[in-house]
């Protein structure tokens, strides 16, 4: 019997654009808060360690999606470079802690958008509207996410030029000197900010999808990496430099407040508005990324075989996503999980630690990068888990703990 699977209908554009959406998030709008709590004006510093992790993450996803253009990102390179237990952990971590993501990214988004007290109702129809647009077509997320990427990046440009304009903080730089921190407080910073851009793999999930996927995706990878990171690096200067590293950690919203700093009334709405859509941008590739590695999971039997198949018109896999959104409106109706999502940090870091371990692995004839970055990466993933909040590590550890249990269990069953 043949496996379900899906259509290949994205190009280069189409999967940078994807990759822009996941990273140019809501977090370029409110991560450089906590940041300079953690950091002072040495977020700076943890920003360039983020990137360097991330840089050897993004490469050994490319490097292995060059060579298993298949859905499931991470879970289907560890089955098949390490095994199947590791697959499943990077999967099942990914998929809980994500779920619970797309969770906050529509309250959040609710938070920009809804008068108050209709935040969660206003939640809930985002996710509705979204997968919706998902079950319709693996182009249709595309064709919104394009909409959605070029509304965010025309508010951040418009909220660096205000904050350009506006006096600038002085000392700024060297007024809070990094080392009054410590460096416990830069890597803190560096963890903040690799999650708030650490999406392209969202790309590497929807491999099935992808033309040409052994070329269009390690592209894709790079290049969405290299702008969401000159993005990051450019906001975050502005918002710095316009606020100081005090009224940066005391902001709730920095860029808003760097903008508005100019003078310039009418710039805090339009960040505002941009802020609501990259929270609209990183749910629609959050719902894409989780329902491509679930149908993967499904189609190996690590997941309930009901949740592997395929619309027949639309190629999509409509029951996992549509699982996927029932449980995300029954979080969204009965939590608030905005604050409350340390574990999905932890899940991050493991998912791309076996990325890394799985990319070393590689045979020499499909290399394309040293094994010194993977090295770096993995190493990188362990240094930014142990800065973690302990309440993190915990709630990350059960949620691995309860994946294990649960697959030992089926495993038994079958």
């Amino acid at each position: 019997m043949t496996a379900p699977s899906l259509e290949r209908r994205l190009g280069l554009g189409d999967a940078v654009f994807i990759g822009l959406g996941s990273m140019i998030g809501a977090g370029v709008f409110a991560a450089f808060a906590p940041a300079a709590t953690a950091a002072g004006s040495g977020l700076l510093v943890g920003l360039a360690i983020a990137a360097v992790v991330a840089f050897g993450n993004a490469t050994s996803t490319a490097q292995l999606a060059a060579v298993h253009p298949t859905s499931g990102g991470t879970y289907a390179y560890g089955r098949a470079e390490l095994g199947p237990w590791w697959g499943f952990t990077a999967g099942w971590g990914f998929i809980i802690g994500k779920t619970a993501s797309c969770a906050a990214m529509a309250l959040t988004f609710a938070a920009y958008a809804a008068p108050a007290g209709w935040e969660r109702p206003v939640a809930i129809i985002a996710v509705m509207g979204l997968i919706t647009v998902n079950w319709f077509g693996i182009t249709r997320t595309a064709q919104l996410t394009r909409v959605i990427v070029a509304v965010v990046l025309i508010s951040l440009s418009i909220g660096v030029a205000a904050a350009g304009s506006a006096p600038t903080s002085p000392g700024w730089l060297t007024g809070e000197p990094a080392g009054d921190f410590g460096w416990y407080g830069i890597l803190q910073s560096g963890g903040l900010l690799f999650f708030a851009f650490a999406g392209y793999a969202r790309i590497a999930t929807m491999g099935e999808e992808v033309r040409d996927p052994s070329r269009t995706i390690p592209r894709a990878i790079l290049i969405a990496f290299t702008l969401a990171l000159v993005v990051y690096f450019v906001v975050a200067t502005a918002v710095l430099s316009t606020l100081g590293p005090e009224g940066t950690a005391a902001s709730t919203a920095p860029l808003a407040d760097a903008a508005a700093a100019s003078g310039i009334a009418w710039t805090t709405a339009v960040v505002t508005v941009g802020a609501a859509a990259a929270s609209l941008g990183a749910l629609l590739a959050l719902i894409a990324g989780i329902g491509r590695t679930s149908f993967a999971m499904a189609r190996e039997g690590d997941l309930p075989r009901f949740l592997a198949a395929v619309h027949p018109r639309w190629k999509v896999p409509h029951r996992a996503e549509l699982t996927l959104g029932l449980i995300v409106i029954v979080l969204v109706a009965t939590l608030d999980l905005r604050g409350a999502i340390g574990f999905s940090s932890f899940g991050v870091l493991l998912y791309y630690f076996v990325a890394n371990v799985a990319a070393f692995r590689q045979r020499v004839d499909v290399r394309r990068y040293p094994r010194i970055v993977q090295v770096i990466g993995g190493l990188g993933c362990i240094v930014l888990a142990i800065t973690l909040p302990w309440q993190a590590l915990v709630a990350g550890l059960a949620v691995v703990a309860a994946g294990v249990i649960y697959r030992g269990v089926r495993l038994l069953a079958m």
